[in-house]
């Protein structure tokens, strides 16, 4: 690890010397300096880790050659002081070599749909969706209806939502994948457990420029929202539908009140949902054992569990369960980001040659 800081520092260093010979060139002076900047913080906290093992050397070889006994006592309160903070310093500063997701800070598109079940199966999609409505309060998040077909049983066949906030890939990115429920139906008049699924797509959101989408590629659709009746119904087509033709994806935006607006949200779901296809492949291509989700990848992978009658919630990927379901349905689901995000981190430092127990 100490050769690797070497040469982030010694980028840092070059950094630093090329911004004071760039004399006018303002976009060269800003990409320096937003390279420099990326990588501050590592080097001040190599430095920081460097002066402390140097202060613990130089601290162990008072307490075993120095006569006077209070130079010797001082140096033992420095070696105490030292050896259970060099651990944590070395834990930050292998945080921070883990390489980061571009994607982590973008707000994020979510699409539930009901999977195998029914009219149950669309219950949990409905349960879900206020799961992650309550999770996005608790991060005091922003979210926003983009489409919804929903069943007369107050269920959803699909709903897709967008939440706006920092961070909001990097947590919610490993919701993405199959979540099973085991309960006794409201419907079920003999009182046993059925067993029902929902997807979950997580898709970051993209910029113009990242992606580009030709005209050409698609075919643009317009028809009236479906509504309550009485005043809900549209009486102008303001509903929208994408097709992309190359990949057959079809995106379908109503909830908006003007064709343009529904145009444009339908627009970045499909730059979003491209963007995941060629990262998938990309990742595909440079490990063969990684993908897109923590496990094995695939989105057909049953990801979580939630069985009513135990009242518990199991992540299978992690193999951590919690025991207070009504908890997690509020939303409270950070305890599984959270050790989902520590595996992610050390696979990803064993993967870039950095284990734990390297000094």
């Amino acid at each position: 690890m100490l050769e690797i800081l070497a040469g982030i520092e010694q980028r840092y260093n070059d950094l630093t010397r090329q911004l004071m010979e760039v004399g006018n060139d303002y976009q060269k002076a800003a990409d320096l300096n937003k390279e420099r900047t990326d990588i501050e913080q590592i080097v001040d906290k190599a430095r920081e880790y460097r002066d402390a093992l140097k202060r613990l050397e130089e601290a162990r070889n008072l307490t075993s050659n120095e006569q006077d006994a209070e130079m010797r006592e001082l140096a033992e309160l420095e070696v105490a002081e030292l050896e259970p903070k060099i651990p944590e310093i070395e834990a930050q500063l292998k945080a921070m070599l883990v390489p980061k997701d571009p994607r982590d800070e973008k707000n994020v598109f979510v699409e539930v749909r009901a999977g195998t079940g029914g009219d149950e199966a669309a219950l949990f999609a409905a349960d879900l969706f206020r799961m992650y409505n309550r999770f996005a309060e608790r991060q005091h998040w922003k979210t926003e209806l983009m489409s919804a077909s929903e069943i007369g049983i107050g269920g959803y066949k699909e709903v897709i939502f967008e939440i706006k906030g920092k961070g909001a890939y990097s947590k919610l990115k490993w919701e993405s994948g199959v979540h099973r429920v085991q309960r006794v139906p409201a419907t079920e008049a003999q009182g046993r457990i059925h067993t029902s699924t929902a997807t979950v797509v997580v898709l970051a959101e993209v910029a113009d420029v990242e992606i580009v989408i030709p005209e050409s590629d698609i075919e643009i659709d317009v028809y009236r929202s479906a509504g309550a009746g009485g005043q809900n119904v549209q009486k102008n087509s303001t509903a929208v539908r994408i097709t992309h033709k190359p990949s057959g994806i079809v995106v379908a935006c109503q909830d908006e009140r003007s064709q343009l607006q529904n145009k444009m949200r339908g627009l970045a779901i499909l730059r979003a949902r491209l963007y995941e296809i060629e990262e998938q492949r990309r990742r595909a291509e440079l490990e063969d054992s990684r993908r897109s989700q923590v496990g094995t990848g695939e989105r057909s992978e049953k990801i979580r569990t939630y069985n009513y009658p135990q009242s518990r919630v199991t992540d299978h990927r992690i193999g951590l369960s919690s025991y207070n379901l009504p908890v997690v349905m509020d939303g409270d689901i950070e305890m599984f980001i959270e050790k989902l995000s520590n595996r992610d981190e050390a696979d990803k430092l064993s993967a870039s040659g950095i284990d734990e127990d390297d000094e």
